[in-house]
């Protein structure tokens, strides 16, 4: 399988603010990351807004995150990209899981830097991530998992024709509190049904990808 990740991959957003109703321009560029991210990740990963989410939310220590920097950029079944607002870092987003044998993986998505939300970078990230798993990778499925209660990432996937297939009660402990996980799901075919509808969304809201 032909990941193509040696080069930067663009999206130009131009969006409508919701307040002055100006045009913003803003460019979404989403580069490979490599071990010499590595201490940029590890701030980010322990920000409280983003352990939130994660399933486990405990100080990942140096010594826990060099142990998964290991393997994460070597490990086939894994691809990682730093998204960057306008030349500047902002988050992480990966597919992993990756499987020739299924054609399937899963998506996750994370942005990290408070300024850069709100801008439509997440439905930037996750059309680039379809469209990649599905027209250059050539995957049939993807899967997400998030906690049920993260209403902005189910509606978001929800939004990019993702339907909810489970819910797992109680699958994650934290903090000795029971979360439920939702388990959404996206085939090849059902993206290419949702992919126009989606963009003419993104469209109506001021927002245009190119």
């Amino acid at each position: 399988m032909d990941y193509g990740d040696s080069a930067p991959h663009s999206v130009q957003a131009r969006l409508v603010h919701p307040m002055t109703q100006d045009r913003i321009e803003c460019s979404v560029t989403l580069v490979p990351a490599t071990a010499a991210d590595a201490s940029q990740l590890l701030i980010w990963r322990n920000r409280p807004h983003v352990a939130r989410w994660m399933y486990t939310d405990h100080l990942i220590t140096a010594d826990e995150h060099a142990r998964w920097i290991a393997t994460a950029f070597t490990d086939p079944t894994r691809r990682y990209w730093i998204v960057q607002l306008d030349g500047a870092p902002v988050g992480l987003c990966g597919l992993t899981d990756i499987s020739q044998e299924t054609a399937s993986a899963a998506i996750s998505h994370y942005i990290a830097e408070p300024a850069a939300q709100g801008k439509g970078v997440g439905a930037a990230i996750e059309i680039w991530l379809l469209d990649r798993a599905f027209q250059t990778l050539d995957l049939a499925t993807l899967r997400a998992e998030v906690f049920a209660d993260n209403q902005p990432a189910c509606a978001l996937h929800e939004a990019f024709g993702f339907t909810r297939r489970a819910l797992l009660p109680a699958h994650v402990r934290k903090s000795g509190v029971p979360h439920d996980v939702a388990v959404y799901a996206l085939s090849a075919a059902e993206w290419m049904r949702s992919r126009p509808a989606a963009l003419a969304r993104l469209q109506a809201r001021g927002v245009s990808l190119s």
